[in-house]
């Protein structure tokens, strides 16, 4: 993996779990999630218009990517209604990796290292071993939990592609805005309202900066190996709320983190 794609992605997975942190304060994580969403196209709007760069190949994989996040968006919103944050979140982004690296390798022929296999299930592994306990409705949130898992692998794939013919701001948005319209009404206008505030507005730019840097690690490295790094977020966020938040940190997620931590390494190489 090419060093300027792994500390593009470690930058976007510092944010993203920054995102997420401040989302766990949110009395309605749904509706702060989808609130986030807004301010983050809102914010790249203006933007992106004065620095609009979109090839007009870009279209259709845009269209795809955009498409996919609204499922993503509606099978989030559906898992966390049914189950807890701790056990969708880890398990989506442990699995999503292993799914982007087999879909790469059999569907599309794309050729990869030993080492960049051992690296991308090092970090799914250790994502998925600093998970928290699952909530009700166990065998739902499984199946939606994959479903999210592939969908996020299938629009990261589509992105490594789209991204080549887009500004990332201008990609950001064109991919972005359909979830923007179906994700609010899923949770409630009045209920974005209520989570209205600074922690959120933070968490929206975060957003932002997390994707917009996710995007550009796809211009140079793989699709499995960008998402790998990026779903180190779950490691960061944990250890980050076993310090501020003064949570357990059990062995099994120390483990995890050195999994994923190891992971990192072989990518690295």
């Amino acid at each position: 993996m090419p060093l300027s794609a792994l500390i593009l992605a470690l930058g976007s997975a510092v944010l993203h779990a920054a995102w997420n942190l401040l989302l766990g304060r949110a009395k309605d994580v749904q509706a702060a999630a989808a609130t986030t969403f807004v301010i983050s196209v809102a914010v790249a709007l203006p933007f992106a218009v004065v620095w609009w760069h979109a090839e007009p190949s870009v279209w259709p994989w845009a269209l795809a990517s955009s498409l996919l996040e609204v499922v993503y968006v509606i099978g989030l919103a559906l898992a966390y209604r049914i189950s807890e944050v701790s056990f969708v979140y880890p398990i989506t982004r442990g699995l999503a990796p292993l799914l982007a690296l087999a879909f790469a390798v059999f569907a599309l022929g794309h050729g990869v290292s030993a080492t960049e296999v051992a690296g991308v299930v090092c970090v799914a592994l250790g994502v998925v071993g600093v998970r928290g306990r699952p909530g009700h409705g166990d065998a739902l949130a499984l199946l939606l939990t994959v479903t999210i898992a592939a969908t996020i692998a299938a629009y990261t794939l589509v992105d490594r592609v789209g991204i080549q013919r887009a500004g990332a701001l201008t990609y950001f948005v064109l991919t972005l805005a359909l979830p923007c319209l179906v994700y609010p009404p899923l949770v409630g206008i009045r209920a974005m309202r209520r989570e209205l505030g600074a922690s959120v507005a933070i968490a929206g730019v975060a957003n932002l900066g997390s994707f917009s840097l996710g995007l550009l690690a796809l211009r140079h490295g793989s699709a499995a190996s960008v998402l790998a790094v990026r779903s180190t977020s779950v490691v960061i966020a944990t250890v980050l709320a076993g310090r501020v938040l003064a949570e357990r940190v059990s062995q099994l997620r120390v483990a995890g983190s050195v999994l994923v931590f190891a992971g990192i390494v072989l990518l690295a190489t």
